[in-house]
């Protein structure tokens, strides 16, 4: 088992992406905008779940990888933290599944 973290992976992000460097598939992203790099989320989200309806396990794996890096860029570029998605998870869990999602339909 590593010990690399998410918060691990959004500080190298958070320093790639303001380097300026032009060999820097991050701070491209960065510099391109949120519509660039929430359109490659959404790209390796779906193939991530590709993936995951073939039952390629070492697809999964390769493909949540680009899913997290392209969402920790996401949130870098919105000036959104893991703690703050972390904390909004912890305040979800202190009710039941059903309940939370009833409050936030808005059907």
């Amino acid at each position: 088992m590593t010990d690399f973290s998410l918060a691990d992976l959004e500080r190298i992000i958070a320093t790639r992406a303001r380097s300026g460097d032009p060999e820097s598939w991050t701070a491209k992203l960065y510099e391109h905008g949120i519509e660039k790099a929430a359109q490659k989320l959404g790209e390796e989200a779906v193939e991530t779940v590709i993936a995951a309806v073939k039952g390629d396990d070492k697809a999964i794996i390769s493909e949540s990888a680009d899913l997290l890096y392209h969402w920790l860029v996401v949130l870098t570029i919105a000036g959104v933290s893991t703690s703050d998605v972390m904390a909004e998870l912890e305040r979800r869990t202190a009710r039941s599944g059903t309940a939370e999602k009833a409050s936030r339909d808005r059907s």
